[in-house]
Protein backbone atom coordinates (compact mmCIF):
# COMPACT_ATOMS: atom_id res chain seq x y z
CA UNK A 1 0.00 0.00 0.00
CA UNK A 2 1.68 3.30 -0.83
CA UNK A 3 1.73 6.31 1.07
CA UNK A 4 -1.26 8.43 1.07
CA UNK A 5 0.02 12.28 -0.41
CA UNK A 6 -1.67 14.15 3.09
CA UNK A 7 0.82 11.59 5.03
CA UNK A 8 3.53 12.49 2.88
CA UNK A 9 2.94 16.39 3.20
CA UNK A 10 2.70 15.68 6.83
CA UNK A 11 6.17 14.04 7.26
CA UNK A 12 7.35 17.04 5.05
CA UNK A 13 6.27 19.57 6.98
CA UNK A 14 7.24 17.53 10.58
CA UNK A 15 11.02 17.41 8.62
CA UNK A 16 10.65 21.69 7.60
CA UNK A 17 9.90 22.34 11.24
CA UNK A 18 12.37 20.28 13.21
CA UNK A 19 14.73 22.08 11.06
CA UNK A 20 13.17 25.24 12.09
CA UNK A 21 13.03 24.25 15.23
CA UNK A 22 16.94 23.47 15.35
CA UNK A 23 18.07 26.67 14.12
CA UNK A 24 16.09 28.41 16.75
CA UNK A 25 17.59 26.05 19.55
CA UNK A 26 21.00 27.01 17.98
CA UNK A 27 20.10 30.95 17.98
CA UNK A 28 19.26 30.81 21.62
CA UNK A 29 22.05 28.87 22.79
CA UNK A 30 24.11 31.58 20.41
CA UNK A 31 22.10 34.32 22.43
CA UNK A 32 22.70 32.60 25.78
CA UNK A 33 26.32 32.66 25.34
CA UNK A 34 26.65 36.24 24.65
CA UNK A 35 24.84 37.03 27.51
CA UNK A 36 27.17 34.75 29.71
CA UNK A 37 29.69 36.78 28.68
CA UNK A 38 28.11 40.46 28.39
CA UNK A 39 30.28 42.07 31.23
CA UNK A 40 33.81 41.32 29.69
CA UNK A 41 33.77 44.36 27.77
CA UNK A 42 32.98 46.43 30.85
CA UNK A 43 35.62 44.83 33.11
CA UNK A 44 38.46 44.93 30.34
CA UNK A 45 37.33 48.72 30.28
CA UNK A 46 37.99 48.91 33.48
CA UNK A 47 40.64 47.05 34.19
CA UNK A 48 42.12 49.23 31.57
CA UNK A 49 41.74 52.76 33.72
CA UNK A 50 43.70 51.44 36.58
CA UNK A 51 46.90 49.87 37.96
CA UNK A 52 47.01 46.39 38.73
CA UNK A 53 50.60 44.88 40.37
CA UNK A 54 51.62 41.34 39.95
CA UNK A 55 49.23 38.90 39.86
CA UNK A 56 49.36 35.02 40.06
CA UNK A 57 47.28 33.43 37.35
CA UNK A 58 45.72 31.33 40.07
CA UNK A 59 44.47 34.66 41.42
CA UNK A 60 43.12 35.87 38.60
CA UNK A 61 41.15 32.63 37.67
CA UNK A 62 39.77 33.00 41.38
CA UNK A 63 38.54 36.43 40.67
CA UNK A 64 36.95 35.66 36.79
CA UNK A 65 35.18 32.32 38.68
CA UNK A 66 33.51 34.27 41.50
CA UNK A 67 32.25 36.90 39.44
CA UNK A 68 30.92 33.83 37.15
CA UNK A 69 29.69 31.72 39.60
CA UNK A 70 28.05 34.93 41.84
CA UNK A 71 28.13 37.57 39.68
CA UNK A 72 29.71 41.10 39.65
CA UNK A 73 27.63 42.78 42.17
CA UNK A 74 27.99 39.88 44.96
CA UNK A 75 32.13 40.24 44.11
CA UNK A 76 32.00 44.11 44.01
CA UNK A 77 29.88 44.23 47.62
CA UNK A 78 32.84 41.70 48.78
CA UNK A 79 34.97 43.82 48.05
CA UNK A 80 33.64 47.42 49.00
CA UNK A 81 35.03 46.49 52.44
CA UNK A 82 39.15 46.19 50.98
CA UNK A 83 38.46 49.43 49.50
CA UNK A 84 39.46 51.68 52.89
CA UNK A 85 42.88 49.75 53.57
Amino acid sequence: MAKSPALESIKQERVKLEAALAAIVQREKEAEDALRDAGRPVLLAALERVKIPELDRSDARAIAAAIAKHGAAKVAAALVGLSGD
